[in-house]
């Protein structure tokens, strides 16, 4: 099984840039397709971005598109995802999580959450 941990996240000005890190340990993070998820104060917890084991297929919500890119580095074990022109909506605690599956976008498809990293973004 593989053990996950955000990094990355902070208070940022609307407008601003953020990266955060997805750094897994125990069972290599190749072997997996990858997911953000957030969830913001009172809300459900949706999808925000997912990368195929191989980066072939990315794939995002349409409230990122054309903010937010996913990549990842197998050799490092670890996915990132770059947020750039963040809004006041983006505030979240941001999880990443694996999958087995190809392009899901479920949570329930998910597994070996970790703790989530804090977003915030000031208008």
């Amino acid at each position: 099984q593989v053990q996950l941990v955000e990094s990355g996240g902070g208070l940022v000005q609307a407008g601003g840039s953020l990266r955060l890190s997805c750094a897994g340990s125990g069972r290599t993070l190749s072997s997996y397709s990858v997911g953000w998820f957030r969830q913001a104060p009172g809300k459900e917890r949706e999808f925000v971005a997912g990368i195929s084991r191989t980066s072939t297929f990315t794939y995002y919500t349409d409230s990122v598109k054309g903010r937010f890119t996913i990549s990842r580095d197998n050799a490092k074990n670890t996915v990132y995802l770059q947020m750039n022109s963040l809004k006041p909506e983006d505030t979240a605690l941001y999880y990443c999580a694996v999958s087995t599956m190809y392009g899901s976008r479920w949570e329930s498809d998910f597994e070996s959450w970790g703790q989530g990293t804090q977003v915030t973004v000031s208008s």
